[in-house]
């Protein structure tokens, strides 16, 4: 019995030694351990409210405006750089300097009447501008800095581009369905730019319907544009036209293709303007000036005065006059072959002469009602082996095939695309549109793709 007892005693006694052991190293670790001892010798950690945290200073194309004055109005008319700075007391030198210095970034002639600007003064010095930010549109703003650098930047803004769909029915117009459901104008010109040369988009019907994959363009979650068309199909008389881009390592072949591979371009554009409607079309008519019957033999585009008139295709302008019948006019020869006339011009765009060679598209002009003409339109005429001609009656031979090589890449393309937009669903009535993100259309289980 003694023997146990003196058993327990001594496991006690190891058991008590091997704590305090434990203990003690414990202790010195935290003495020596430089974490441990600085976190001891900090003070407590106080408590900040969201109230108490200092305020972020407030910026303004991206300057620091917690001291400024800010004044912001729009340049009127007759209005230039000089007279608006010299109300704000920057001496005609440092404007005439500035001038001059920004020729090369942004040249202060290029200020336009109507377009926003910005004036930061100082709050000590509140007479005396500080900086001039023109803000003229979504994509960009230019800082005229008027301290004693007299610095200018140009900013262009992030863009960010989100992939859409867009689908339609048309009742009147393609301009009309476009406005009547929200959609932009810029996607029904990309359209036009797409499909103009094989679909004449004077003449769509009601009943016609499309369907489009698109880039949109937005700044600070503004939309701001439309981008590239992807691909679309066009329902012109119950006959669907498909278009896709295709961007081969073969500059000369990137464009839009239908479903066939055939390139969409044409030898000519099928009309010289946007956004216009066909006033008096090819053939005899009453003349509103002379009153009488006579032949017309051109096409009568309406459109506001100062809408841009566009080569159908290219050539060298070989006429660029004006005559009381005709008014301001151009005449472009394209080849032995065709020749097109623009008349009644408001007038010609910059650099228009007589040898300039032009590009189908350019602007080579503006709708105006010069001549014998009862309002702002285009007439455009259209010459066939030196004959006037009705061009919305003539048939171009395509444009040089795709090559054999591209056409598996192509193919590939295509059935991806096709398939997509077969999945896009059309309005469920006419003169109603949808546009979403392409995100929201699923696959489903055909392959095929779905618009839920």
């Amino acid at each position: 019995m003694a023997l146990n007892k003196k058993r327990v005693a001594f496991a006690v006694a190891i058991l008590c030694t091997v704590v305090l052991s434990i203990a003690a190293t414990v202790y010195l670790y935290q003495q020596n351990d430089p974490k441990i001892a600085l976190t001891k010798a900090l003070p407590p950690v106080q408590k900040m409210s969201i109230e108490d945290m200092p305020d972020l200073p407030k910026l303004k194309y991206g300057i620091v405006v917690d001291s400024m004055n800010v004044v912001e109005d729009k340049i009127r008319k007759n209005e230039f750089l000089a007279s608006i700075l010299e109300k704000y007391n920057v001496p005609y030198q440092d404007i005439d300097k500035l001038s001059r210095k920004a020729r090369k970034t942004f040249d202060v002639r290029k200020l336009r009447s109507g377009k926003k600007y910005t004036i930061l003064t100082d709050k000590k010095t509140p007479a005396k501008a500080q900086f001039f930010i023109y803000d003229p549109d979504p994509y960009f703003y230019v800082i005229y800095d008027l301290r004693d650098t007299l610095g200018i930047k140009k900013v262009e803004r992030e863009i960010e581009v989100r992939e859409r769909i867009a689908s339609g029915v048309i009742e009147s117009s393609m301009w009309n369905t476009m406005m009547d459901n929200g959609l932009s104008m810029d996607l029904a010109a990309n359209m036009e730019d797409v499909f103009g040369w094989v679909i004449d988009f004077h003449h769509v019907q009601r009943g016609d319907r499309f369907k489009v994959i698109f880039d949109e363009k937005y700044i600070d979650n503004q939309r701001v544009g439309v981008g590239r068309i992807h691909g679309g199909v066009f329902r012109h008389y119950d006959d669907d036209t498909y278009a896709m881009y295709f961007e081969p390592n073969k500059e000369k072949f990137v464009g839009y293709y239908d479903g066939e591979g055939e390139s969409m371009k044409r030898t000519f554009l099928r009309a010289p303007l946007k956004y216009s409607r066909i006033s008096s079309g090819y053939g005899m008519r009453y003349h509103p000036i002379k009153r009488r019957r006579k032949a017309h033999l051109g096409t009568d585009y309406a459109a506001p005065i100062g809408t841009p008139i566009y080569s159908v295709g290219d050539g060298t302008i070989s006429k660029a006059s004006y005559t009381r019948g005709n008014g301001k006019y151009i005449k472009i020869r394209h080849n032995k072959k065709y020749s097109t006339q623009y008349l009644h011009m408001n007038g010609f765009a910059k650099g228009m002469r007589v040898g300039k060679k032009v590009k189908q598209g350019e602007v080579i002009g503006y709708v105006g009602k010069t001549g014998m003409a009862t309002g702002p339109h285009v007439c455009f005429r259209f010459w066939k082996d030196g004959r006037q001609v009705n061009h919305r009656r003539l048939k171009f031979p395509p444009p040089e095939p795709m090559p054999k090589s591209l056409k598996p890449n192509f193919q590939q393309l295509r059935d991806s695309m096709v398939n997509l937009i077969d999945g896009i669903a059309f309005p469920a009535t006419q003169a109603d549109s949808l546009s979403r993100d392409v995100s929201e259309v699923i696959s489903s289980g055909s392959g095929k793709q779905i618009l839920e």
